[in-house]
Formats: structure tokens, C-alpha cells, sequence
């Protein structure tokens, strides 16, 4: 099987996935096959639902595609890594561009959580798995990572698996090389990792207490200049893959 067809558009489904069975596209998928992307009957697209894999299907319709034919399986279905981005809500446009990049990064789930400064007041996950589901369709990508509630720092704190490592970008962390700290906890058996961007002010003073006081954490400095809460995100989503993660090729 190709490990991932690029040139071919890829529609998210939410619906089983098999050889012979015909789906209906929304007014949204047909919109954008036909009048964007100038596709017709007969044309091949590529189908997922984050369960069954990636197939390959034929468009049907008259005027415009408004049905695909699954023909058969091209990728089988695979498994996003144990790394769940955890971060305080930005505006909707940053927010965007955060949710997009954590997918492209290969998180398995994106967390919102409010802080003392977190400045969004409200957070639309439906938006936000919208973005997850974007990224997915443009990225090859075949699982889609889960998007949760909001809940209060503090509240996760309390819920949250102690098994699992804390990664946490601090502005007032000393600065040290992030890939040592992170290389550090390479062997030792996480049961997964947890990688959180606080506000654009940073975190209080009484968060960062409860954070260190985590069963195991990892504090990193990004550098000596001040990133912004998007930017950190992909830094350190980036670093922990390329450590921790499925982007470690040792």
C-alpha cells in the first residue's frame, strides 16, 4: 500500500468505510469538489472517518459530485501518539492556526484549560474540532485527535493521570537546553505525555506552584526570547516529537 497519496483530494466521512458502498456528500464536500476544485463523475478522491483507514472512491452525480463509490482500501488505519496538547484558549484566529499546527504535529488530543490570564473568554469547540478535522484532510493524516471540554487549570491538575509527564514552557524556567530536559525522561516509561502552553501573561504564580508539584514534570525554557502562545506551541509540540515522540528516530 502507498504510504500517503498527496495529489488526490481527501474528504472526512463520518460514516463506515467499505469496498462497494456508496455515500452521500454534504452541500459543503460537493460545493467545494465541484465549483473549487472543478472535479466530475468519474473523478477519484480519497475517503477516512478516523476509523476504517483511507479509501479510494469514485465521485457520482449529474450537475455536480454529489455521491462517492468506494472502491477499495489504500492505507490502513493507524494510531495518533499518547500526546495530548493541553493549552489556555487565544482568539479565534491564533486559536485556529494552534489547533491546526498541534494536528500536523501528531497530537492526540487537544485540551483547553482557563488560567488566571487566560484571555479568551469563551472557546467554540465545535470550531475547533472543525480545525482538527481540516488539518487532518490536508495533512494525510488518518486519526483525528479528540478535543475536549474546557475545564479549569486547577481541575485538570486534580484529574489528570500522575503517570503521565508534564511538559510545560515557563518564561521564568532558567534557561537550559529544552532536549536535555526532555532527553532525561526518555527511559523512563511514561505512560504518556502532556504537553501544556499557558496565556500570553504567562502562568500565575500559584499555578506554576501546583504544576512543579506534579508527580513528573518537566519544565522547559524555550529560549531567551519571549514566544508567542501559538508560536510556543509548535516549538515545543516539535521538540517533545522529536525526544519523546514518534519523530525520534534513534
Amino acid at each position: 500500500m502507498p504510504k500517503s497519496d498527496f495529489r488526490s483530494p481527501r474528504l472526512f466521512v463520518d460514516a463506515p468505510l467499505a469496498a462497494g458502498q456508496g455515500l452521500a456528500l454534504d452541500r459543503d464536500q460537493s460545493n467545494y469538489l465541484g465549483n473549487v476544485l472543478r472535479l466530475a463523475a468519474g473523478d477519484r478522491v480519497l475517503l477516512f472517518n478516523g476509523r476504517d483507514g483511507e479509501w479510494q472512491a469514485t465521485l457520482a452525480g449529474r450537475k455536480r459530485p454529489d455521491r462517492a463509490e468506494v472502491v477499495a482500501q489504500v492505507r490502513e488505519q493507524d494510531r495518533l501518539p499518547d500526546v495530548h496538547y493541553v493549552f489556555a484558549p487565544l482568539k479565534h484566529a491564533r486559536l485556529d492556526y494552534m489547533a491546526q499546527k498541534a494536528v500536523e504535529m501528531g497530537a492526540g488530543a487537544l485540551v483547553p484549560v482557563t488560567t488566571r490570564f487566560t484571555q479568551a473568554s469563551r472557546l467554540n469547540v465545535e470550531r475547533l474540532r472543525a480545525n482538527v478535522i481540516e488539518a487532518a484532510e490536508q495533512c494525510g493524516i488518518l486519526s483525528l485527535a479528540a478535543v475536549h471540554d474546557p475545564v479549569p487549570l486547577e481541575r485538570w491538575l486534580a484529574g489528570r493521570d500522575g503517570g503521565r509527564l508534564l511538559t510545560f514552557c515557563d518564561e521564568e524556567a532558567p534557561e537550559a537546553s529544552p532536549v536535555a530536559a526532555l532527553a532525561a525522561e526518555a527511559n523512563a516509561g511514561a505512560s504518556g505525555i502532556d504537553v501544556l502552553i499557558g496565556p500570553e501573561g504567562g502562568f500565575a504564580e500559584e499555578e506554576r506552584v501546583l504544576l512543579l508539584a506534579q508527580p513528573r514534570v518537566v519544565r522547559l525554557s524555550l529560549g531567551p526570547r519571549i514566544l508567542r502562545a501559538d508560536t510556543a506551541a509548535v516549538a515545543a509540540l516539535a521538540l517533545v516529537q522529536a525526544v519523546l515522540g514518534d519523530g525520534n528516530t534513534r
